[in-house]
């Protein structure tokens, strides 16, 4: 390999490490200011940490937004009340996102198609989400915690008195909630992604 060979590569790595640690120390600070948001039990939280992987997979790579992904919930395991299972559905719902969404937006970078690979990946996060909250979010609560799922549905005939089942619970509110978080995320994305791209190539 020539020496020029090796300070092309160089300066690609550095970027690689330098912005996923940033995005990944900003996505640990978001994750931590997590609320409650209406029409939905208050045990499923908001936050805006998933925002830097987003940003990290459009700026550097789709490995980038999946370090961060993994990266912010190894962190956050420190403070879990969840034994990690939380982080690791936080963590399956983040890949699921940034990787169909790079994989759309690289066919024909554009505003349009950046759009289109958002709303894209949103839908398959959202998707994603029936499966990994069924078989692995729920189960953990009702078997770690013994939590009865009956208690658990309750919450949610709070809001809506025609929950029958774990999966209405999920179509009805758990699917639609992870469509608008990601989406959220993406506008604010789709917004301030021009500027730091122009910003990280000038630095």
């Amino acid at each position: 390999m020539s020496e020029n060979t090796i300070q092309k590569k160089k300066p690609n790595h550095v970027r690689f490490l330098t912005l996923t640690a940033i995005l990944t120390a900003i996505a640990v600070i978001l994750q931590y200011l997590e609320f409650p948001v209406p029409l939905i039990p208050s045990f499923v939280k908001f936050d805006f940490s998933d925002l830097p992987a987003i940003l990290a997979a459009f700026l550097v790579s789709p490995l980038s937004g999946i370090a961060v992904c993994m990266l912010k919930n190894l962190i956050h395991i420190a403070v879990s009340m969840s034994a990690g299972v939380g982080e690791l559905c936080n963590c399956l719902l983040g890949i699921a996102m940034v990787v169909p969404a790079w994989l759309i937006y690289k066919i024909k970078p554009s505003k349009v198609n950046a759009a289109l690979a958002m709303i894209a990946g949103s839908c398959v996060a959202a998707a994603a989400s029936l499966p990994i909250n069924y078989f692995i979010t729920y189960p953990f609560y009702e078997n770690f915690y013994g939590l009865p799922m009956e208690a658990i549905l309750g919450m949610y005939r709070e809001i809506n008195d025609g929950v029958g089942s774990l999966w209405d619970a999920l179509i009805w509110f758990n699917l639609p909630f992870t469509f608008v978080k990601f989406m959220v995320d993406s506008i604010i994305v789709f917004f301030i992604y021009k500027p730091l791209a122009k910003v990280t190539k000038k630095y």
